[in-house]
């Protein structure tokens, strides 16, 4: 009807999924309102004023599409995700995995955000959903003690705690490559990861070390979280793995096999070696792989100190720890992140027990491409269970067996295939990945199926 306003829906939060439900609203020609805290205030773990920043590593995983995550990479690119758009184009060499620039990564899409005419950006911290405006709420695993009040007592949505750890940085240049040496593991891709060996000896005197190590203090978290440390797997700090047995690393992040040395080939196998992965596109700066940790800094010096090629390292960036909230999503989220109760409300990100970068992203891609179909007063679209993304937002609405966790992208939750497929794993998902892109590619560029 002529002269009738624009519909208009809220994001809370400018961090990957805030931002990829922001885009995916902009895309259908519905204006965004995006909230975001930042500059005005800083989580515990964010320091730069940009938007989606990461926070811990800058590697988005596989780029496989036999691996879980590489399939939800690639329906996302189908579905125009901004978050992989941006990737793409800030992709630092990684072998088979896809790595960014961190920098250039939060300033393509902070640009791409900022210049949409459909969204307008908001710098305010909010700790409360407007009545009756359709809202997304992508605050984070680190949401604000106000907001994540509000979430409990106002939502009625219970929250739990974890713990999520970030691993340190070193300067390239202070890397001893005497010692360390190029390589990917199996010779897979291109020798983009600087690999440090250990003898016995060296990984015994450092083991040691590790697990008595002074662990941080954490002030910023809450005490009696604190008392209950949960720790996700999928980011357990090294030394809390390390304290399970002293060859748990050694198949783990210290794991030696497919790493062989160019210099060394009479060395079938090394007893240990730590990897580093490139951290910006000048690979001036690498991550110790694996080592997410919340020693004291002095410890981490110390003992990081010790793996042989970092004798010398100068540290960029030591590990932290910082919480993380998500809630109890089953039965309480519908498959398209809506809350149930309060309809028109949708959560996106880790809030909603996804766990990892990528999976993030999706989770704000159904939301906002939903949130702004109820405002164009269109049905929801439920994604196949068949596709990786359908099937994370039916982990979060349904859950799985035992309690509630956080989830990455993973085969076991996709919709199981009718028959056995010969060949081994590799095989298996190689067809498990052919029906999801089947499916995803049914929906082109409207979400709902319909023919362009």
């Amino acid at each position: 009807m002529t002269g009738e306003m624009p519909k208009t829906i809220n994001v809370l939060g400018a961090g990957l999924a805030g931002c990829e439900a922001a885009w995916q609203a902009a895309r259908l020609g519905v204006k965004v309102r995006l909230y975001e805290m930042k500059p005005k205030k800083f989580s515990p773990a964010h320091k730069s004023e940009g938007f989606a920043e990461l926070v811990c590593s800058n590697s988005l995983r596989s780029d496989s599409v036999t691996n879980a995550v590489g399939l939800l990479k690639e329906e996302m690119r189908h579905l125009s995700s901004l978050i992989l758009e941006a990737a793409d184009a800030t992709r630092v060499p990684a072998g088979s995995a896809l790595a960014v620039d961190r920098v250039k990564f939060s300033e393509y899409i902070t640009e791409k955000i900022r210049s949409n005419p459909n969204i307008e950006v908001i710098e305010q911290e909010v700790t409360s959903v407007p009545e009756g405006e359709i809202t997304v709420i992508a605050t984070g695993p680190l949401t604000s003690d106000a907001m994540a009040e509000y979430i409990r007592n106002e939502l009625g949505c219970p929250g739990l705690h974890f713990f999520d750890a970030a691993a340190p940085i070193v300067d390239a240049e202070s890397i001893n490559t005497d010692v360390a040496f190029f390589a990917s593991r199996y010779d897979k891709g291109d020798a983009d990861y600087l690999n440090c060996p250990m003898t016995k000896e060296q990984y015994d005197a450092f083991y040691d070390a590790l697990v008595s190590a002074r662990e941080a203090e954490l002030h910023d978290f809450d005490k009696e979280s604190q008392k209950n440390l949960k720790v996700f797997e999928g980011c357990m700090p090294v030394e809390v793995m390390a304290k399970r047995g002293r060859d748990t690393l050694l198949f783990g992040p210290l794991k030696p096999v497919g790493l062989n040395d160019p210099r060394h080939p009479e060395v079938k196998c090394y007893h240990a070696v730590v990897q580093l992965r490139r951290e910006d596109e000048a690979g001036s700066m690498y991550n110790l792989v694996g080592f997410q940790t919340h020693l004291a800094f002095p410890e981490q010096k110390r003992v990081f100190s010790m793996i042989p090629g970092l004798e010398n390292a100068e540290f960029l960036r030591y590990g932290v720890m910082h919480r993380n909230t998500y809630l109890n999503s089953p039965g309480l989220l519908g498959a398209d992140y809506s809350l149930l109760t309060r309809p028109g409300i949708y959560f996106a990100g880790q809030m909603t027990g996804v766990e990892g970068y990528i999976e993030s992203a999706g989770s704000g891609l159904v939301a906002g491409l939903n949130a702004a179909r109820r405002a164009l007063g269109e049905d929801a679209v439920i994604f196949p269970e068949e596709t990786m993304i359908g099937a994370m937002a039916s982990y979060v609405s349904r859950g799985g067996t035992g309690s509630f966790t956080p989830m990455n992208a993973n085969f076991g939750i996709i919709a199981p295939l009718p028959a056995k497929v010969k060949g081994g794993k590799v095989a298996r998902y190689t067809v498990y990945a052919e029906r999801a892109l089947r499916e995803i590619k049914n929906f082109g560029q409207k979400p709902d199926g319909e023919e362009k």
